[in-house]
């Protein structure tokens, strides 16, 4: 009896230690799987918007890196050309064509239908899909003030220097926004932080005269752009409301003290992502005296003053490059680029400007940093934005 015991104990003891071993071994092997599936999972969940774009994020920075890493210097460059479709810019077949061999990193869309920019659109995102590149970075010059002009057909809004209150403001800048989202468009170069409406190049798309009142104009108006995952870009940097002159067709001069440059601070301060340049020189200035050359291509105005004492941190988009201002500046498209511009709005030409700027870095290894620092952001942006998918897969 005591030995069919002992027996029946070392059979019960010898099952559960087989069922104590296979239980063992188990979870190692699913807990890795699980493990793994969780972290995929979490990776093809995570979608970034513009409130991660100044945000540390380690996810980001590493997609980034790795999106940046599979691009030749070529292609690299060409994510800093914006160029223009619509009646004031390219047909639709030469901007094709400079898609497919991956020459340019977007387009500002001027003066069409919203059906011919909607179309267009589509069209040009189909033909970067089929040439394997990165998604095109779509902008708008979409002030309250030009929208109609620009897009025929959009929601009839009040020019800027009629817009008298913050929650006006506000509601404008969101109808301006789901206008540009059901285009495709990523980006307004809006608003306008210069201060006067008596310009002759900014007349009723100013929000005034009184410094005051324009900041908090224009901070609002960013806030409910960005809201609503469209990149807002404050302009003219330092400042084109106090000036004589229209740089689309002549030379112009801030003469003396930067009177609209602090402006700048409160909007970078609330986080604006863009800042455009505009191509006024500037002098009898000590400090800021640019020698007649524009802003947009002074180094000591784009990377001394608005990078390192305003400590921005965005995206630096120089203004059209086919404007009159810049006509005695050799290669401005490249001194743009060298004096700290990320992006080159507009250029004479998209493939002159890329071998220039390869060119010079395949020599001078500090601005070849500079170039990569821009790519690289943005790189950054455009997954914020979502145009960049097929790598958050």
């Amino acid at each position: 009896m005591k030995y069919n015991l002992l027996i029946f104990i070392f059979f019960i003891s010898f099952i559960c230690s087989s069922c104590n071993s296979k239980k063992s071994k188990q979870p190692n092997i699913g807990t890795n799987e699980i493990e793994k599936n969780n972290i995929t999972n979490q990776k093809n969940s995570r979608k970034f918007t513009l409130n991660d774009f100044y945000t540390y994020d380690s996810k980001l920075a590493s997609l980034t890196d790795s999106i940046f890493n599979t691009l030749n210097d070529q292609e690299k460059v060409a994510q800093m050309i914006i160029s223009s479709i619509g009646e004031l810019g390219y047909s639709l077949q030469k901007a094709k064509q400079l898609v497919k061999n991956k020459k340019v990193g977007g387009f500002v869309i001027l003066k069409d239908t919203k059906e011919n920019h909607k179309k267009a659109i589509e069209s040009l995102n189909l033909t970067a899909k089929n040439a394997n590149s990165l998604g095109l970075l779509f902008s708008a010059d979409a002030e309250p003030s030009l929208l109609n002009s620009r897009i025929k057909g959009s929601a009839k809004v009040k020019n800027t220097i009629s817009i008298k209150s913050i929650s006006e403001c506000d509601s404008i800048a969101r109808i301006i926004s789901k206008e540009l989202k059901t285009l495709g468009v990523h980006q307004n170069y809006a608003p306008v932080l210069d201060v006067s409406p008596n310009n002759s190049a900014i007349k009723s798309r100013s929000f005034g005269s009184n410094p005051e009142k324009v900041i908090d104009m224009c901070n609002a108006f960013i806030k409910s752009t960005q809201n609503q995952n469209i990149v807002a870009t404050a302009k003219h940097f330092p400042g084109h409301g106090l000036v004589k002159g229209d740089t689309h067709f002549n030379s112009v001069y801030i003469d003396g003290e930067l009177l609209e440059v602090n402006n700048y601070k409160s909007i970078i301060d609330n986080n604006v992502i863009s800042v455009m340049v505009s191509h006024i020189a500037i002098k009898n200035n000590p400090k800021y005296n640019t020698f007649n050359v524009p802003a947009s291509c002074s180094q000591k105005i784009v990377t001394g003053l608005l990078k390192n004492k305003f400590n921005f941190k965005g995206i630096i988009i120089s203004d059209g490059m086919k404007m009159k201002a810049l006509e005695q500046i050799p290669n401005a498209t490249l001194e743009a680029s060298k004096a700290g511009c990320d992006i080159i709005l507009i250029p004479e030409d998209e493939d002159e400007t890329i071998q220039s700027i390869l060119k010079e870095i395949s020599t001078n290894k500090v601005y070849k940093s500079q170039v990569y620092q821009s790519v690289m952001k943005i790189i950054r942006l455009k997954i914020c934005l979502g145009i960049i998918q097929t790598h958050l897969k």
